[in-house]
């Protein structure tokens, strides 16, 4: 693609995101889900590779599944999916009330009680349901700000929407790119503050090696190693949609290794996280929203993307 497609493209992707954020949230809220389930249905229909490699995934995940029951799973995916852009275009206009009576999140004790206790904090997600829902309820409902980083997208300018979005909903957002982003996360946890990592996908090619779903799989070794240097507690959680809430659980602790290397207590603390993050999409696969590849063995030989 030459440079001068590629930026007409990357108008035209910003120029779509930002008719999301200004008139979606204003169409009447049966309307607008209405239009993204459409969506969901007809990308499903298509059959793109972004659908097949949901399916793939989601064929890990439920191993037994027929085609069937594979094809139902992702659609069930791509309305998921759907409902998290439609809900995340309207966040901006939701009142704290809304906010507060979209989300229903069990075992909050893990997250409240290392911030009161002046530890900071690290929570890792996976791409389940609406993370920036969840993110809007700990700014609005719990009054806990946090920070998070995002990854840099093209153009800077769609960057920039994605950023101003989340700083708008409370959040403090570092780009992911750049090692000055690992050392202001570890001084706000040496604060005593929450940082919030969506955390099932390797981004960088450094992460760490995980057993996930029975094949090899690269998570993100930042959440444990932030972990060690700062003692700051590991709470993995994960989401799920039920009808119009959207439900959570924030899962215990995972703790440092007494023993070990850094790479050898980094290691059993990304399975372990690895491991909190496989219960909560084996129950609840649909709302996974992987529609890249993740596993080794869906990559080329360098690591990379095919």
């Amino acid at each position: 693609m030459s440079a001068d497609a590629s930026d007409l493209k990357g108008r035209i992707t910003d120029g779509l995101y930002g008719l999301g954020w200004g008139a979606v949230k204003k169409l009447p809220e049966p309307a607008a889900a209405r239009l993204f389930r459409t969506i969901a249905d007809q990308t499903w229909k298509r059959r793109g590779k972004s659908v097949l490699r949901l399916e793939s995934n989601l064929a890990r995940v439920v191993p037994d599944a027929g085609p069937e029951r594979l094809a139902e799973l992702s659609r069930a995916g791509l309305r998921s999916y759907m409902r998290y852009w439609m809900e995340s275009f309207r966040l901006p206009a939701w009142s704290p009330e809304r906010i507060k009576d979209s989300i229903d999140i069990a075992d909050v004790h893990h997250l409240t009680e290392g911030l009161d206790a002046g530890r900071g904090v690290v929570v890792a997600l996976p791409h389940l349901a609406n993370w920036d829902l969840a993110g809007a309820w700990a700014t609005t409902d719990l009054k806990i700000p946090f920070t998070t980083v995002a990854e840099r997208l093209e153009p800077t300018t769609l960057y920039d929407r994605f950023v101003a979005y989340r700083e708008g909903l409370g959040m403090e957002v570092l780009p992911h790119s750049g090692g000055a982003a690992f050392g202001t996360l570890a001084r706000r946890l040496r604060a005593g503050g929450l940082v919030c990592l969506v955390a099932d996908r390797d981004l960088s090619s450094s992460g760490a090696e995980v057993s996930f779903f029975g094949a090899t799989a690269r998570m993100p070794a930042g959440p444990a190693l932030l972990a060690q240097q700062t003692g700051a507690k590991l709470l993995p959680v994960t989401l799920w949609y039920d009808g119009p809430v959207m439900r959570g659980r924030i899962h215990p602790p995972v703790d440092v290794p007494e023993e070990g290397s850094r790479a050898e207590k980094t290691s059993a603390m990304t399975q372990a996280m690895a491991d909190a993050f496989a219960g909560g999409i084996a129950e609840h696969p649909e709302d996974w929203h992987m529609l890249q590849r993740l596993w080794l063995d869906d990559l080329d030989p360098r690591g990379e993307p095919t």
